[in-house]
């Protein structure tokens, strides 16, 4: 390659990891990063990244090369990735809750020569023909100067593949390009309004998108300190709030009651929290409005998915108690649409699939042009997801498609009967709704119910708090009583794994 060609190249890339060298170069004493003890500025922090990526280089590894990561939240998560992009190599982050066998098949799939692990997290690789980099990186990096490293990325080449979780079959590798994620970052700091002021606690795992791309990407474009926490534990989220004046937190609404229910809540200062933001679920209108009351911040949801780099809509502030149960209006950068089954595009009210236009979208899914045909098909991108808009531009998500239940000839949506049953039963700690196979209805609405502690519920309590606001038909059929409801590694409930473990279940009514 002539230097010409190059040098072009250096100016006019779109490459993630250069809004991290440019915002060292505006902010360079700004805190980055805080993780326990550790304190990095933003020129120390790029300094760490441009070190590993010298490093790397001088390894051999470079533009397109698939680089494992497996790691917490941790700085060598945030070092490793931006190391990559800055490098044009491809950063694999995995999913801490697979096995070794989940890993190998990654491993495979994608063609990965390396991978840089925290050492607790070693076994997931036993087997694999990598070159492994265990963490701290203090060896592999020694030596390696800490001056940008100077390659070629083209803007659509690949940051990453994410892998979805494979809870019905093998798992798909998401390409994310330098432009969608790069994008998708501006467009998030946009639309939340972040600034160097802000102080964001990352405690939900940073190898998902939703905590990676929909916040900690953005972050740092704008130079906001990022507060790394290893996970979700109310009180010491309440603590880390007060000591270190954490403007903004994201994670699920079950988390969210527990901190409502945490005896420190009342005893600690969160007069710095500005926005609190909650995702992947709904949240009950009755915690939704104790949240607001209680945190005294601005509350708000994202929505989206991991081929969307992730987010497509914002619930904002002022829609979340005259929407509540909608999933906001579009943001900048996404063109939002409902289609039917022909490729034709609807209009408010009525409901469909929900499809994207937008520089967001996935590059494809990796070595499977099939799946990636039908996602693209009649030239939107197509979530599986089942929406509708209103009058007023807001979405309303219904339902995924695979979760829609089909009983006695009419299609029910489950997310519908989970929110009638959360504002009907307060003595409902979680819920989710399936459908089981039943010679009567085809599909029978079946309720899996968590109890709040120290409280009794019984079948017909909870059908009737269905009846309360729904018609007969979408009430539930049957009622499972459990303890805990089975989870992916960032909270969901798995409702394949429910349908599988009860689809032998006996309707009563």
């Amino acid at each position: 390659m002539d230097e010409r060609t190059l040098n072009a190249n250096l100016i006019r890339r779109v490459n993630l990891g250069d809004t991290l060298t440019r915002t060292a170069w505006r902010l360079p004493h700004q805190e980055a990063v805080v993780e326990g003890e550790r304190r990095l500025t933003y020129a120390e922090l790029n300094a760490e990244v441009n070190r590993l990526a010298n490093a790397l280089a001088g390894r051999g590894y470079g533009r397109g090369d698939p680089i494992l990561l497996v790691a917490g939240n941790c700085l060598e998560f945030l070092q490793t990735y931006y190391a990559c992009a800055k490098l044009g190599a491809v950063c694999v982050p995995i999913n801490l809750l697979w096995g070794p066998a989940e890993v190998a098949y990654v491993v495979e799939h994608c063609g990965a020569r390396a991978a840089i692990v925290e050492p607790q997290f070693a076994p997931l690789l036993d087997g694999a023909a990598l070159e492994v980099f265990q963490t701290p990186l203090d060896g592999l990096v020694a030596g390696a100067p800490d001056s940008e490293p100077v390659a070629y990325v083209e803007d659509r080449d690949p940051l990453s593949y994410l892998y979805t979780s494979g809870t019905t079959s093998a798992p798909k590798g998401v390409v994310g390009s330098h432009t969608a994620i790069y994008i998708e970052s501006l467009t998030s700091a946009c639309e939340v309004g972040y600034g160097p002021d802000w102080r964001l606690a990352v405690m939900m795992p940073l190898f998902h998108t939703a905590q990676l791309n929909g916040v900690v990407t953005a972050g740092i474009l704008r130079g906001t300190t990022l507060v790394l926490l290893r996970g979700f534990e109310p009180g010491l989220l309440l603590e880390t709030i007060e000591r270190e004046r954490i403007s903004m937190f994201f994670c699920l609404p079950i988390m969210f009651r527990a901190l409502l229910e945490h005896p420190d809540l009342p005893k600690r200062d969160l007069s710095s929290l500005r926005l609190a933001v909650y995702a992947m679920a709904p949240m009950p209108h009755g915690d939704l409005k104790r949240v607001i009351e209680t945190l005294g911040c601005d509350v708000g949801l994202g929505f989206g998915q991991t081929e969307m780099s992730p987010l497509t809509t914002f619930f904002r502030p002022e829609h979340q108690l005259t929407h509540a149960g909608s999933v906001g209006t579009q943001m900048i950068n996404v063109q939002t649409a409902i289609m039917d089954g022909q490729g034709n595009l609807l209009p408010p009210g009525e409901s469909g699939e929900i499809v994207y236009r937008g520089p967001h979208a996935m590059e494809s899914y990796l070595h499977d042009e099939e799946a990636t045909a039908a996602a693209f098909a009649h030239g939107w991108f197509h979530s599986g997801d089942v929406g509708r808009f209103d009058e007023d531009g807001v979405l309303w998500f219904e339902d995924r498609t695979k979760d829609v239940i089909k009983t006695g000839g009419e299609n029910v949506a489950s997310i519908e009967v989970e929110r009638a049953l959360y504002d009907g039963e307060p003595r409902i700690l979680e819920c989710v709704v399936i459908g089981l196979p039943d010679e009567r209805w085809g599909e029978a609405i079946t309720a899996v119910v968590t109890p709040r502690p120290g409280e009794t519920l019984t079948e017909d309590d909870v059908i009737e708090a269905a009846k309360r606001s729904l018609p007969g038909f979408k009430a539930p059929k049957r009622v499972i009583f459990v303890d805990e409801l089975p989870r992916t590694s960032t909270g969901k409930v798995q409702k394949n794994v429910l349908r599988e473990q009860y689809a032998g279940e006996r309707v009563s009514r």
